[in-house]
């Protein structure tokens, strides 16, 4: 019977329409729940974690891979947080079964009576489901899947594994992924150290990541925080005191947008090439966790020392001008102003900030920065462009308005400094074991990836000395042996290279015979020329390797008493550790151990100790000797400067290259060895005076003065078979009275008696040869990235 009623007519007609809509949706369900997809994604979960890189002492130094992520389990995640997320996503998620049918109704009667149709009912388990299963187009097919998908998936895990798998899978900007990870990347410290304030901001980026991110939008960012502040309030989740102390506290972002704990990128890339040589791809979303054998405090003084090294090399060498220049008040077509324009392509390297200047006169100058302040920089802050200030030629006046420089604090004062053309290496290493405690590869990665330490192939100069006076000793020579220093022409015939050679001391003084000892402690040309042609190059090739080197990269002529053959600092490293640890080869590592993301040890590394498994290549009273020899270079020699740290067991060698193309300093006590280099990266002059001890020793005491303070001096001690013995330091022959001096010698090469006449080279007579050492088979070659551990 058909109603007779209006009102009843509607109401059937309502019901039929339910009827329909009811077997429709039914008939829909039936035909998408079979082709769901399988939840083994979500009940065997394996994010995409990148690969991270520590230190030793786990401090995160860079990590790999297209998403920022890290994986907490749900019982390390923090209440508040749990709550935050709740309060802002999904206050009913442990009551609904997947789709909130009263969340639905309450945000339909919203849209109705606001007309803004902007409220959703979106639960978590829906937003699992849609973040690993589906597209995020808004189609009714597809709306429907996600709430049937929602449903199996709540029939499958437990609240806590779905709230789990949201924490850890949602996207929060800043290719972070999870909360573990957003929280280093906007606060730079784990959930567990957030207050309310900062989960509640965390909380509030999954409704809209991009417009809510704290970096690019803080208003936005701030306003959705105290809604969701207002809806933890609300649910009683925190009280009024916690609200109002909330909404107070001020936002302390990350400084840095770096992920990172530590600098040390040229670390890092290290790291990345040898762990994709072995993995390939799956580096970037394994979740491995490599620990390098860099140390955090070693590591910040190397960086320390570095800069600061560059930096007063390009003081001392004077201001170059502006970066460029910019027609002050001329704005673009996009619409910012002119000085935000100026800057727009140039980026900060090393806390140097680009600046564009907005006023100029001799004693202030005023710049507007790249991150927007107005700054008045004046006093000694101008001290590198004094001299452009003071030129009263108007047309000279290159800082003025419009010019693009550098500025950066230094104490409590901002200085005009300029991006450096110069760069410098620096690495450190254990001796005892080969670790790399330190390495800095330039000077900023970003700006220039090529790594100093482990690339670059320059000539060592008089660094490469100590290894042919070395092979010496094993021939017969002492520290007490004279020799000739007088100039040295060798005609174009013997040369075989068409031309003839005429070597120089680098000051153009020579001394007339002189002990080994002498000419080693003042870096004296002609007698290591000499040496080199009384031991015969063949000899001192093969010799070298023995500290690593190789005989290709290192020519059998005389110039190689010079340093004239190509090294890398790194090679340099190992090669000085052996008159470090007394005479054992210890190959320089940095990778000490590989983890997966479950915490295996893959890879653990094994190195050979100095004393116990490490390859003897030198006889331990060489290794003394040339270490005794090496400390008066410190304490009398061409790196006196190194004084100045009140240590008794530094030992080292300047190296400077012809036309001061290379500066070196090459050093180390019995705990730690740091090789220093500097240079152009197109070879040039680094300046008529710039040798090792002025451009290079000054960044290695620097890095000393912090790697070795509190540890102890280590005083030298003869090992058996070496014998000291007084001898005049006019002839080199034994002596006795105030006047003599201690040497040592091998017990089987003593110094003449006082009534001998030794030659001199050439034509120096060799009393006999050193025992050979017994060493292993060594690998020459540079080391490739998969040998770094």
């Amino acid at each position: 019977m058909l109603p007779k009623k209006w009102w009843q007519f509607l109401i059937l007609t309502g019901l039929i329409l339910g009827l329909v809509v009811t077997a429709l949706v039914g008939l829909a369900a039936t035909l998408i729940y079979p082709e769901l997809p399988s939840l083994e994604a979500l009940t065997d979960y394996k994010p995409k974690v990148p690969m991270r890189v520590y230190s030793e002492d786990g401090q995160l130094i860079g990590e790999f891979g297209e998403e920022r992520r890290a994986f907490i389990s749900i019982d390390a995640v923090p209440k508040k947080l749990k709550e935050a997320i709740l309060a802002a996503e999904d206050e009913r998620f442990y009551q609904h079964g997947g789709v909130d049918t009263l969340g639905i109704l309450r945000a339909a009667i919203s849209n109705v009576t606001s007309g803004s149709f902007k409220e959703g009912a979106s639960t978590i388990t829906m937003q699992v489901a849609r973040n690993f299963f589906l597209s995020s187009e808004k189609t009714a097919t597809r709306k429907l899947s996600e709430a049937l998908l929602s449903i199996k998936i709540e029939h499958s895990l437990t609240k806590d594994q779905i709230l789990e798998l949201y924490i850890n899978q949602i996207y929060l900007g800043q290719r972070s992924y999870g909360f573990a990870a957003a929280s280093q990347v906007y606060y730079g410290k784990p959930l567990d150290q957030l207050s309310i304030a900062e989960v509640a901001m965390l909380a509030g980026l999954p409704k809209a990541p991009s417009r809510y991110n704290p970096f690019a939008n803080p208003k936005r960012a701030e306003a959705r925080q105290r809604y969701v502040l207002r809806r933890m309030k609300d649910l009683h989740f925190i009280e009024e005191k916690q609200y109002l102390a909330a909404l107070e506290e001020p936002h302390r972002f990350r400084k840095s947008r770096k992920i990172r704990d530590l600098s040390a990128d040229y670390v890092a890339e290290i790291v990345r090439q040898a762990m994709y040589e072995r993995y390939k791809d799956d580096i970037y979303s394994s979740g491995l966790k490599i620990y390098t054998t860099i140390r955090q405090s070693n590591q910040e003084a190397a960086n320390r020392a570095v800069l600061q090294g560059i930096i007063d090399y390009d003081r001392r060498h004077g201001y170059r001008g502006p970066e460029k220049m910019v027609k002050p008040g001329v704005a673009p077509d996009n619409g910012s102003n002119w000085l935000d324009s100026a800057l727009d392509d140039t980026e900060e390297f090393q806390g140097m900030i680009p600046a564009v200047v907005t006023q100029a006169s001799a004693k202030t100058v005023s710049v507007y920065t790249k991150n927007g302040a107005n700054i008045d920089i004046n006093g000694d802050g101008l001290a590198a462009i004094q001299k452009l200030l003071s030129e009263k030629d108007p047309a000279k006046h290159v800082i003025k308005p419009g010019a693009v420089i550098r500025i950066m604090r230094q104490g409590e004062a901002w200085h005009i400094v300029q991006l450096p053309q110069v760069e410098s290496g620096l690495v450190a290493v254990d001796p005892e074991n080969g670790a790399v405690r330190a390495l800095v590869g330039g000077f900023d990665f970003n700006r220039n990836k090529f790594n100093h330490v482990t690339q670059a192939w320059r000539q060592p100069g008089s660094s490469f000395k100590p290894f042919i006076y070395s092979a010496s000793l094993e021939k017969g020579f002492t520290p007490a042996s004279m020799i000739e220093d007088e100039p040295i022409s060798i005609s174009a015939r013997e040369t075989g290279s068409g031309s003839a050679w005429e070597p120089k001391n680098y000051d153009r003084k020579y001394d007339g015979p002189m002990r080994m000892r002498t000419a080693l402690t003042k870096s004296k040309n002609m007698v290591s020329i000499r040496i080199l042609e009384g031991i015969g190059v063949n000899y001192a090739q093969d010799y070298i390797t023995r500290f690593g080197f190789s005989p290709k990269d290192h020519p059998p002529y005389l110039a190689m008493a010079l340093g004239s053959g190509s090294v890398t600092a790194w090679q340099m490293a190992g090669a000085y550790s052996v008159f470090a640890n007394g005479g054992y080869r210890v190959k320089p590592y940095i990778i000490a151990k590989i983890v997966d993301s479950r915490g295996k040890v893959l890879e653990q590394s094994k190195p050979q100790l100095a004393g116990r498994d490490a390859p003897r290549v030198i006889d331990g009273r060489n290794a003394f000797i040339m270490t005794s020899m090496l400390q008066d270079v410190v304490r009398i020699g061409t790196a006196t400067k190194a004084r100045q740290l009140g240590r008794s067991d530094l030992a080292g060698k300047t190296g400077t290259t012809n036309n001061q193309i290379d500066a070196w300093f090459a050093g180390f006590n019995p705990k730690q060895v740091a090789i220093v280099w500097m240079g152009f990266d197109k070879p040039k002059s680094l300046g008529n005076v710039e040798t090792g001890g002025k451009a290079a020793l000054p960044i290695w005491i620097d890095y000393m003065s912090s790697a070795l303070r509190g540890i102890p001096d280590v005083p030298l001690e003869a090992p058996t078979g070496v014998t000291p013995v007084l001898i005049d330091p006019a002839t080199g022959r034994r002596a006795t009275g105030e006047h003599s001096m201690v040497e040592y010698f091998y017990h089987e090469f003593p110094p003449p008696d006082a009534e001998e006449t030794p030659s001199l080279i050439p034509g120096f007579p060799i009393p006999g040869h050193g025992q050979p050492i017994p060493t292993e088979k060594q690998d020459n070659t540079p080391p490739r990235a998969d040998q770094l551990f």
